[in-house]
């Protein structure tokens, strides 16, 4: 129950965090994205990790640094 609740936590916040990039909204909307990307990335590490998807551990975890240098680059960089 509570892997199925994660999953559906990091798919929608997935989900999220994608639109509000594509948006093109401008840097707070899409820095807050990636903080949205970042924490879908963290869940799916976690699921992962519990259900011993070593591949897919190891996908989110590059995402997660990716997401946050997003992070970094729109909001921290630019001071927002």
């Amino acid at each position: 129950m509570l892997i199925s609740v994660l999953n559906w936590t990091a798919s929608l916040t997935g989900i999220l965090g994608a639109l509000m990039v594509s948006l093109n909204a401008g840097a707070r909307v899409t820095g807050y994205g990636f903080l949205v990307f970042s924490l879908s990335s963290l869940v799916w590490v976690v699921t992962g990790t519990a259900q011993q998807e070593i591949a897919l551990v190891v996908q989110y975890l590059v995402l997660l640094a990716i997401n946050l240098f997003g992070v970094y680059r729109w909001l921290v960089k630019n001071g927002k």
